[in-house]
C-alpha cells in the first residue's frame, strides 16, 4: 500500500532496548504527542479498508481517489489527497496520519514498531458505533429519495428497495466497526506491553492523543431505513430517542475501556451537517440540504457533549476536546467565499446531478478546481475542506469550534 511500505516504517527488527529508548524520548517532554491512536470511519481511514475481503467493501483504492496525494496515486484514503487525520498529525508534529492497523497486523514488530513511534490507525470507511451500521455510499448509491418532516424523519423510500435496506443493517463484514477496532487496539497494547512491559506501554498511552470521528454511518442507517417501520410520528420520535441512546451507550463503552486501557486525552469530533452531503441533497430539486438529517446529527451531538462532560467528571486523569464539526459547516456553508469556496453542493468527482449519482471511479468526471469544493465525492470532503477542518480543531478560539480546549492544549496537556 502506498505511503506504508517497509521503507516507512524504520527498523522493523527492531528489539525491546531499542523501543524502550524510543518511549523514554517520546515521553520525556518531546513536541509532539508520543503517538496518535485514531478511531472512526471514512473521515479517518487511511486504508484500512483495502485489506479487508469482499466486493461489496467500500473502498478509495481507485482513480481519481488521490490525485492529488503525493504521486497521484489512491491510497485507501476517501479523498483526492490528504484526509482530516493526516492534517491533525501534521499539526502535532507527525509526518501524517499513522499507518493503518491491518497493514501493520500480519507482523507484530511492525505493529509495535508504528505504536510507539506514531501511533495506529482503526479507521474504516463504513463503520458506525453499531455493529450493524454500513456505510453512507453503500445506501446513498441505491438512489434513495429522501423527504423529511421536521423531527419525524418522515422519508419515502422506493418500494424496491425495503428489502436491499433490511440486508444492509445486517454488516456483514463489510467494514471495521467501533467494537472491533476497540479489540485491534487491545491487541496492539498486549503487544507493546509484552514488548516494553506495563508502566512503559502505559506511559506512552496516557501522553498519546486518542482521535475520534463516528456516528454519521449510524444516522444514514437509521433515516434510510426508518419508513418501512410505518411508526406514527410519536413512534418515530421514540424511535430516535432509542437510537440516541444505543449509540451514546456505544460510544461511552469504547471510551470508557480505551481509558481502562490506559488512554487519557480524547480528541473527538462531533457529527457534520449530514443533509448537506451532495448525495443527500439529491432529495431536493434545488439541491437543498436535507433538514431531517442534519436535525438528527444536531440530536446526537447534543447527547455526545453531554457524555463527554459527564465522563471528564468521573473518569480519573480525563482530558478531552470535543469539536463542531456541525458549527463549523454551518459557517462555512453560510459563508463559502470567505474560504475560497466557488462549489458546496455537489461532488468534485462523480457524475450525474450535483455530481452524486454516480461513485468516483475512474470513467468519472473530475472537476479541475478542486480547491474551490468543499466535497470531493459524494458524501467525503475535499482534501482542502479535511485541512480547513483540522486547522480550525487544531488551533481555536475556546468555544468557537472545540471545548473546553482546542486539540493543541489537548495534546500538550501535561497529566
Amino acid at each position: 500500500m502506498v505511503g506504508y511500505t517497509s521503507a516507512t516504517v524504520l527498523c522493523l527488527l527492531v528489539v525491546s532496548s531499542s523501543v524502550q529508548v524510543m518511549v523514554a524520548a517520546a515521553a520525556a517532554g518531546a513536541a509532539r504527542p508520543p503517538a496518535m491512536f485514531v478511531f472512526g470511519d471514512s473521515t479517518l481511514d487511511v486504508g484500512n479498508n483495502n485489506f479487508l475481503p469482499g466486493p461489496d467493501v467500500p473502498r478509495a483504492n481507485k482513480p481519481y481517489y488521490g490525485i492529488d496525494f503525493p504521486g497521484s496515486v489512491p491510497t485507501g484514503r476517501f479523498s483526492n489527497g490528504y484526509n482530516i487525520a493526516d492534517y491533525l498529525a501534521k499539526h502535532m508534529g507527525f509526518a501524517l496520519s499513522p499507518a493503518p492497523y491491518l497493514s501493520l497486523a500480519p507482523s507484530t514488530s511492525r505493529l509495535v514498531q508504528a505504536a510507539v513511534g506514531a501511533g495506529v490507525s482503526y479507521a474504516s470507511g463504513g463503520a458506525g458505533v453499531l455493529d450493524s451500521t454500513v456505510s453512507i455510499s453503500s445506501i446513498l448509491t441505491l438512489k434513495i429519495k429522501f423527504e423529511f418532516e421536521s423531527l419525524s424523519c418522515i422519508q419515502i423510500v422506493e418500494q424496491h428497495l425495503n428489502n436491499y435496506i433490511c440486508e444492509l443493517t445486517q454488516n456483514a463484514g463489510n467494514n471495521i466497526p467501533l467494537s472491533k477496532q476497540l479489540q485491534y487496539f487491545k491487541f496492539t497494547k498486549s503487544q507493546m506491553v509484552a514488548k516494553l512491559g506495563s508502566r512503559a506501554a502505559n506511559l506512552l498511552l496516557a501522553k498519546s492523543v486518542f482521535l475520534f470521528s463516528v456516528g454519521s454511518n449510524d444516522l444514514f442507517v437509521f433515516a434510510t431505513a426508518e419508513p418501512k417501520r410505518n411508526k406514527s410520528a410519536a413512534g418515530q420520535q421514540r424511535d430516535v430517542a432509542a437510537l440516541y441512546a444505543s449509540l451514546v451507550s456505544g460510544y461511552s463503552a469504547a471510551v470508557e475501556e480505551l481509558h481502562a486501557l490506559g488512554a487519557r486525552k480524547f480528541a473527538v469530533i462531533n457529527v457534520g451537517l449530514l443533509g448537506c452531503v451532495p448525495a443527500a441533497r439529491l432529495h431536493s430539486a434545488t439541491g437543498e440540504c436535507a433538514d431531517g438529517l442534519n436535525q438528527l446529527a444536531s440530536g446526537l451531538n447534543d447527547a455526545l457533549a453531554s457524555l463527554v462532560a459527564g465522563l471528564a467528571s468521573r473518569l480519573p486523569g480525563f482530558a478531552y476536546s470535543l469539536a463542531d464539526y456541525y458549527g463549523l459547516s454551518e459557517a462555512t456553508f453560510d459563508d463559502p467565499g470567505a474560504v475560497g469556496y466557488t462549489d458546496i453542493t455537489g461532488a468534485c468527482c462523480g457524475g450525474g446531478r450535483l455530481g452524486a449519482e454516480a461513485d468516483c471511479l475512474p470513467n468519472a468526471t473530475v472537476c479541475s478546481d478542486r480547491d474551490q469544493h468543499a466535497f470531493w465525492d459524494a458524501v467525503h470532503p475535499s482534501q482542502r475542506g479535511a485541512m480547513l477542518t483540522a486547522q480550525n480543531f487544531y488551533n481555536s478560539r475556546p468555544g468557537r469550534y472545540t471545548a473546553p480546549i482546542d486539540f493543541k492544549h489537548l495534546a500538550q496537556t501535561s497529566l
